[in-house]
């Protein structure tokens, strides 16, 4: 169940950053309203993720897993570059979240 947890709470965080553009720094009303709920529901479900996974694994994942998918997203939807850093950079996010988890769940 944590990790049902730790899913959901990356999903609303990509909602929020989703919609962090649309806040125009943070002036318009409704997604202001909609950006800060999504973090906030991120924010409570990690820390229900954390009850069953160890909190450096499931931040790992949980920062890992929506920094690439935003940038996926941004790429996507939003016409930003993808450039050979970035894709690198991905890389090593994604190895670094693997590393933690076989160290992580090895007792």
């Amino acid at each position: 169940m944590a990790y049902v947890f730790l899913f959901v709470a990356i999903s609303a965080e990509l909602i929020g950053t989703s919609l962090m553009k649309a806040t125009e720094g943070f002036t318009r009303l409704w997604p202001t309203l909609a950006c800060l709920t999504a973090y906030g529901a991120s924010f409570v479900l990690l820390a229900q993720a954390v009850k069953g996974i160890p909190v450096g694994v499931a931040y790992a994942i949980w920062s890992g897993v929506g920094t690439a998918a935003i940038v996926a997203i941004g790429a996507v939807f939003l016409g930003e570059p993808v450039t050979t850093v970035k894709v690198a950079g991905i890389s090593l996010i994604i190895a670094g979240v693997v590393m933690l988890n076989v160290n992580g769940t090895a007792h």
